[in-house]
């Protein structure tokens, strides 16, 4: 078993764990939550998105919490089209993530826009984004399977990567948006990423609608993978993708990857207090196996 030494686990709670939340989470808390989880050992952390109030009230408040948490390295945020772009870079944004979907329905029923549309938009503005030393991430969403389209074909997938690799993204959030990949796809699909594509940075991105995030994990490692975007507590969904449950809990994750030997360089109990500053402010049981253990313990 040729497994890697050390993984990067990027923290996407305060962004994408918290944008489907229906209760609105106080902006303090937010705040207090970010601290929290960079205090736990994390190098890279999405902190929030700079998304019309409109279609993701959650994330109304992104100014302020760029203001209040957004100066230390690593941080990410996510911009969906040159307004939210620019609104990031007036908050001293360094990195920002742009997303498209594989899926030209997905996309045209979230943006109005074909796959070849979409990307004919955003490569000027990712151009322009690296001219002023902006890190550009790319969220490749429906990477694997699509809400309205089903299965996605890996070639598309691929395609897509690399036209915006290509175009000058300094890496790639690969994405099972519904959580119905299987650890068979997942390590196709990502052997085929690292063969086709060997010099770019790419993290894979699971949800756990159907309990596989693990095991899809396991797979992209066994593939060569070593960065993965998680959610603290297991929070999140996408507003734009009917179907989407929560994201693999980051502490399920760390324990996972611990116990297999590869380091994180993340304190699990600290990583449970941060857990423990949002779990009052969401309306959904936070079920992940660390945190339910480290609760019990607490309560012992």
């Amino acid at each position: 078993m040729d497994l890697p030494q050390s993984a990067v686990v990027i923290e996407v709670g305060p962004r994408d764990g918290l944008q489907n939340e229906s209760n609105f989470v106080p902006t303090q808390t937010k705040v207090e939550f970010i601290e929290a989880l960079w205090k736990a050992g994390f190098k890279e952390m999405e902190v929030t998105s700079f998304v019309s109030p409109k279609w993701v009230p959650q994330m109304g408040d992104a100014a302020d919490v760029m203001r209040l948490a957004g100066e230390r390295p690593g941080t990410l945020v996510l911009t969906p089209n040159k307004r939210g772009i620019d609104a990031a870079l007036d908050s001293g944004a360094k990195a920002v993530a742009i997303f498209i979907g594989v899926s030209s329905t997905f996309n045209q029923k979230n943006i109005n826009k074909t796959t070849e549309d979409a990307v004919e938009n955003l490569l000027p503005h990712i151009q322009a984004l690296k001219q002023d030393g902006i890190y550009v991430r790319a969220c490749i969403s429906t990477a694997f399977h699509c809400p309205y389209e089903g299965k996605i074909n890996p070639a598309d997938t691929l395609s897509l990567c690399k036209t915006l690799t290509d175009g000058g993204v300094d890496e790639l959030s690969v994405a099972d948006t519904i959580g119905k990949a299987t650890p068979k796809e997942s390590f196709a699909l990502f052997s085929m990423l690292k063969k086709e594509l060997p010099e770019v940075l790419i993290a894979a991105h699971f949800h756990d609608t159907r309990k596989m995030a693990l095991a899809n994990i396991y797979a992209a490692l066994c593939a060569g993978i070593t960065r993965f975007d998680t959610s603290a507590g297991g929070l999140g969904g996408c507003p734009f993708a009917p179907g989407a449950s929560g994201n693999a809990a980051t502490e399920d994750v760390v324990y996972m990857l611990n116990r297999m030997g590869i380091d994180t360089g993340i304190d699990l109990t600290q990583l449970a207090k941060a857990i423990d500053v949002v779990e009052p402010h969401v309306s959904r049981e936070l079920t992940s196996w660390y945190y339910q253990s480290y609760k019990k313990q607490q309560l012992s």
